[in-house]
């Protein structure tokens, strides 16, 4: 399972919703080994799905996969993820029938400007006792993030398209680099989001779980 790698998530809150897998070859998947060293760089923008998938078809981008995600975030008895700017959840994810739970948590992000973080991540047996481990340790369940996905493959790159429950559609970009290779990562990200037919100044930084949250005060 994936561990010790950094990823690209939103920032504020507990959070860390801006991420799936690297997608795999049509049967369910296990995420790949990633050593330390190596970072998972994203773009998110809000996106009309449709135009997207023509813009994908155009450029002869592959369509890999789709998956139900359900995610509970969890704040500490200690402390506040909310000002620490870390994340702990439970992924209950869907694929084909098949259904899976992963633990992740995920530290603060690496600059004020990024959205890379490092991220610690295990498949657990079953969701729902881990659940039951977390309360009992006094862990406090913050929101839950209901999520249809669609993947893509375009070059090096992964596109997600995102339905979330309460905010309506997303499209996210991503790649996997050694962190030498951070910054022209970006400049590839935002340019495949051109090519797209999106803007990169339209990025969202904002976890989905944040969006949610500010959406309900």
């Amino acid at each position: 399972m994936l561990t010790g790698n950094a990823t690209a998530t939103g920032s504020g809150r507990p959070d860390g919703v801006g991420r799936d897998e690297p997608i795999g070859s049509g049967a369910f998947f296990e995420p790949p080994v990633v050593g330390g060293g190596v970072y998972e760089v994203e773009m998110k923008v809000r996106a009309d799905h449709e135009r997207v998938r023509a813009a994908l078809n155009d450029r002869g981008a592959t369509a890999r996969d789709a998956v139900t995600q359900r995610d509970t975030y969890y704040d500490a008895p200690t402390r506040s993820f909310a000002e620490t700017d870390e994340a702990l959840r439970i992924r209950r994810e869907t694929r084909k029938d098949t259904e899976r739970a992963v633990l992740t948590y995920k530290g603060p992000l690496v600059g004020e400007n990024s959205k890379t973080r490092e991220e610690h991540e295990t498949g657990v047996e079953d969701g729902e006792i881990v659940g039951s481990i977390l309360d009992s340790l006094g862990f406090v369940p913050v929101e839950t993030v209901e999520k249809d996905r669609e993947h893509f493959s375009l070059g090096e790159y992964v596109v997600t398209l995102d339905s979330i429950a309460g905010l309506g559609e997303f499209v996210e970009v991503e790649t996997e680099v050694p962190e030498a290779e951070i910054d022209s990562a970006r400049d590839g990200v935002a340019r495949t989001v051109e090519s797209l037919g999106l803007d990169p100044a339209a990025e969202i930084q904002t976890s989905y779980l944040e969006l949610l949250l500010d959406d309900a005060q």
